[in-house]
């Protein structure tokens, strides 16, 4: 299946119109044999590209104290902290921007109480709730990995559709990404990538291009 999506990339990326903003290539999967009204059949996972995602994300954390001293020095777009929280808290309107704005979230252990009363409403429905971290951990390489992650799941349809790079990215690097999200599949599917019923790759504002 490499060289079919080697080609397909080649393809989306040829027949794509230049713009002018660098265009993400986003691949979309549809399942066969699936019941998604079976719980046990829906995922909601993230996998880490091994070549990044080729865009800049944001992500905010949400520390007081040494952790939120550290975030700020490894980098985090935005720093929340107790009382940033509460103020949210008091303005929906400002917590929905920011839940809008921000691709992932990260939480002190101990805040976390305080983040599902102040943002659970808006951060819970976007699939957003920020990942628990120690007091003590180091944010540096959470950040780092959150930086190349991308969400793969299938909810009420049985289709995937994620990012797996950009047009100015190498076609291997795309490749090598594309098989990190199939590797997702192989441990969520009863027959793994046996299970693809159709693949495409597409660029933002690109033509769909058929893999297989």
């Amino acid at each position: 299946m490499k060289q079919e999506i080697l080609e397909a990339v080649k393809k989306a990326k040829e027949e794509t119109k230049p713009r002018n903003f660098t265009q993400s290539i986003d691949i979309i999967i549809s399942i066969k044999d699936l019941d998604v009204n079976k719980p046990e059949n829906r995922f909601d996972e993230e996998v880490a590209l091994p070549n990044g995602r080729g865009k800049d994300i944001k992500i905010a954390v949400i520390a007081d104290g040494e952790l939120a001293v550290q975030a700020e020095k490894a980098g985090a777009d935005l720093v929340i902290n107790k009382t940033g929280l509460e103020d949210l808290g008091k303005d929906r309107k400002e917590a929905k921007k920011l839940a809008n704005r921000h691709n992932f979230f990260v939480a002190q252990a101990d805040m976390m109480p305080l983040v599902g009363r102040f943002l659970g409403p808006v951060l819970g429905p976007r699939k957003k709730m920020p990942k628990p971290v120690p007091a003590s951990a180091k944010p540096e390489p959470i950040l780092e990995r959150l930086r190349s992650t991308v969400k793969v799941r299938i909810k009420d349809q049985p289709v995937i559709q994620t990012l797996v790079g950009t047009q100015d990215m190498d076609e291997e690097l795309i490749a090598e990404n594309i098989e990190a999200v199939l590797g997702i599949l192989d441990r969520n599917l009863e027959k793994g990538r046996n299970q693809i019923k159709s693949m495409y790759l597409k660029t933002t504002m690109g033509p769909v291009v058929r893999v297989i």
